[in-house]
């Protein structure tokens, strides 16, 4: 019996569903924070910087007796540059294993040329397709969201389409009772008090990134990453963790240090808050910055990221 059988909840293991919901849509359009909202914890990264997400990550629910694993994917766009290629390829993997998929749209730009071209790709995809509008809340006219819904049923037949604020929890309720009865009936594949199967380690670099992004938005490329290399547990039950923030040039460094060395402890400070949140213990947080030219033609840096490497 796998672990996830003897767990105790609500309904037997004979009644229990599972299944795999992968989170598509255009980049903003607040994927993260819906995933975010739907599992109930922080299991993703969330910043106004574009292509925030890189790699798919999993975030684990329970509704009732169904435990639904969603799949927040990166933005979908007209790809670029290699790392730009990986995002967007890793992210259409995503429907291979899914049991249904949904499509968020930012109900305030309403559809770009980027969802019209997830759209038309979902129109051969045989699982359920659920459309879900977010950031109602921030749609003064709200009978703007119904035309939108019907332009949208009008250019595909969505088992359905939800409004939503994943911001305020608006909606989701309703969202994540839904797909709780159409994910197959199954055995669950995590345990009960699981919300995610992303390692410690990759979590925390995620957490430091968010903070980067979050102090240095407008100064830094996206391309900036964020490598734990040491995590030292003490038997205070307190942890060392040593990270490595990695950028493409010597006048970023300067930028990520700041004037004697003021950005990377406000950076430090606020990362540590994270990850012990995260952790459940304190933290001891040791940062470096090194630089890494054209790292993005490097294989090696992809398979830390969890993304394919594009040959092309």
């Amino acid at each position: 019996m796998s672990e996830a059988e003897k767990t105790t909840g609500p309904a037997a293991a004979a009644e229990r569903r599972c299944g795999f919901v992968t989170v598509l849509g255009a980049t903003n359009a607040g994927k993260s924070t819906l995933v975010n909202a739907l599992v109930g914890a922080k299991v993703a990264i969330i910043s106004h910087k574009v292509q925030t997400t890189r790699a798919p990550i999993r975030g684990i629910a329970i509704e009732g007796p169904s435990q639904i694993v969603f799949i927040d994917t990166a933005g979908i766009f007209n790809p670029k540059r290699r790392l730009d290629r990986a995002m967007v390829d890793a992210a259409w993997s995503g429907l291979e294993d899914a049991d249904a998929v949904l499509l968020v749209i930012d109900a305030v730009t309403e559809l770009d040329d980027d969802t019209a071209q997830i759209v038309e790709r979902l129109k051969t995809a045989r699982m359920p397709r659920i459309a879900v509008l977010n950031k109602i809340d921030r749609v003064e006219d709200k009978t703007k969201l119904l035309t939108l819904a019907k332009t949208l049923d009008g250019q595909m037949a969505f088992d359905r389409i939800f409004m939503v604020s994943a911001l305020d929890g608006k909606g989701i309720a309703d969202l994540r009772i839904y797909l709780a009865g159409i994910v197959p009936a199954g055995p669950w594949h995590y345990s009960e008090d699981d919300v995610t199967d992303v390692p410690m380690r990759t979590q925390a670099a995620e957490l430091t990134r968010e903070c980067i992004y979050r102090f240095l938005h407008q100064e830094l490329p996206y391309t900036t990453t964020v490598e734990t290399t040491d995590w030292k547990a003490f038997k205070d039950g307190s942890a060392r963790v040593e990270q490595t923030i990695y950028v493409e040039r010597d006048s970023q460094k300067k930028i990520v240090l700041g004037k004697g060395g003021a950005t990377i402890k406000r950076i430090s400070t606020e990362a540590r808050r994270s990850i012990e949140e995260m952790a459940g213990h304190r933290v001891h947080l040791f940062l470096f910055v090194k630089v890494r030219e054209n790292w993005e033609s490097d294989p090696e840096r992809y398979r830390e990221m969890g993304l394919p490497f594009p040959k092309t």
